[in-house]
């Protein structure tokens, strides 16, 4: 089939990051880790961040989106809509206001789940809309950024790196 449904895995994670852009939360403003972030299948991949970790919602989407971070995928939707069940919602109906009508998202991060899908015609749509926001092509094409974690009494410096083939200069 030409547009088939398929499972989108971490490519969800552009409409993630295009809906905490969207939230009109600034990237400067400090946040906490909620304790949903945690909330994720064993063998997820991590920005990682933990339940109480404080820094700026800057770090915590440069983080989430270069590692591919489901603990991140978390957070956003947390701090975004005030639950991962909400976001998710939220994920839906813009889905719908871009014309996908192969999509359904289950959760904010791309991990397998049945009722989670989409095809190649939606995901293009979804990255057409995201890329006409510059700070998200400024965070999707950074290769690497180090956060600055607030962990308790000790201020804890994580370099992550893009896990985008496409910007590695040997591919």
């Amino acid at each position: 089939k030409k547009n088939e449904e398929k499972r989108p895995a971490s490519t969800t994670k552009v409409m993630t990051l295009m809906l905490a852009l969207e939230s009109g939360i600034t990237l400067d403003t400090p946040i906490v880790i909620p304790q949903q972030a945690s909330q994720i299948p064993a063998d997820s991949s991590l920005v990682p961040v933990f339940p109480g970790d404080m820094m700026t919602y800057r770090d915590l989407l440069y983080g989430f989106m270069l590692s591919s971070g489901n603990d991140g995928a978390n957070a956003i939707a947390v701090l975004v809509s005030g639950s991962v069940e909400k976001f998710v919602e939220k994920m839906n109906s813009r889905a719908k206001e871009l014309g996908c009508e192969g999509t359904h998202f289950a959760n904010p991060h791309g991990y397998h789940d049945p009722e989670h899908y989409s095809c190649a015609q939606d995901l293009a749509r979804i990255t057409r809309e995201a890329l006409k926001i510059d700070t998200f092509k400024q965070i999707v094409s950074m290769p690497s950024y180090t956060m600055t974690i607030q962990r308790g009494n000790t201020t804890v410096e994580t370099r992550v790196l893009n896990t985008n083939a496409l910007l590695k200069k040997d591919n």
